[in-house]
């Protein structure tokens, strides 16, 4: 299922290596010069991603596929933007304190755009800009976090093995069992296995 609905996933899906910068954190924070990440590279930190049709999710097949074969049983959608989301400063600073989830964070842009920072084996960040029709899904024990970009606006579709939990567990929380996979599977052994879902 990985290797499955690829074409294409390099216009809805980009990484890059982040500067330090303390500006904005809707801007693209490139390094000089810019150092993007081939997609594939993603992939090693137990990355998942394809591009699906967000014109039609209702209706597409590859979804339900990937529903089905990773137990994505749960579904809901969640428009992020000052018009929709209450609170949305303080949701907004809540989304960009890095943290890890238990189980995984999956996410399908069916509208706009975001940024999803996450730390590759070196504990350096990086930038995943998705956009319309990028899924994306973070292994649970994965440090990260979410920033819309200057556009403040994503609609996406938030899926879950089972019940959702939507626990944040702020940086450090090392001695967590779904950290401590993570840092077994992916980070010592150079991110040559997928993550199973949870």
């Amino acid at each position: 299922m990985e290797n499955q609905f690829q074409d294409g996933k390099e216009e809805v899906i980009e990484a890059w290596y982040m500067d330090d910068s303390e500006e904005d954190q809707r801007l693209p924070h490139h390094r000089e010069p810019k150092e993007f990440i081939p997609v594939s590279k993603l992939s090693e930190l137990g990355i998942l991603s394809w591009r699906l049709n967000a014109n039609d999710w209702e209706n597409d097949e590859n979804l339900k596929k990937i529903r089905e074969a990773r137990g994505y049983s749960y579904m809901d959608i969640c428009d992020v933007c000052p018009e929709k989301l209450p609170n949305y400063e303080a949701k907004l600073k809540d989304f960009f304190e890095e943290h890890l989830h238990t189980d995984e964070e999956i996410r399908y842009c069916l509208e706009g755009s975001g940024y999803f920072d996450v730390r590759d084996q070196n504990d350096q960040w990086i930038r995943v800009a998705v956009k319309k029709g990028g899924m994306i899904v973070l292994p649970a024990g994965m440090y990260h976090r979410f920033t819309l970009d200057s556009d403040n606006y994503i609609k996406a579709m938030r899926l879950f093995v089972g019940e959702p939990v939507w626990t944040p567990y702020n940086r450090p929380h090392d001695h967590l069992p779904a950290r401590k996979e993570y840092v077994d599977k992916i980070i010592n052994r150079g991110g040559t296995q997928a993550v199973e879902a949870r």
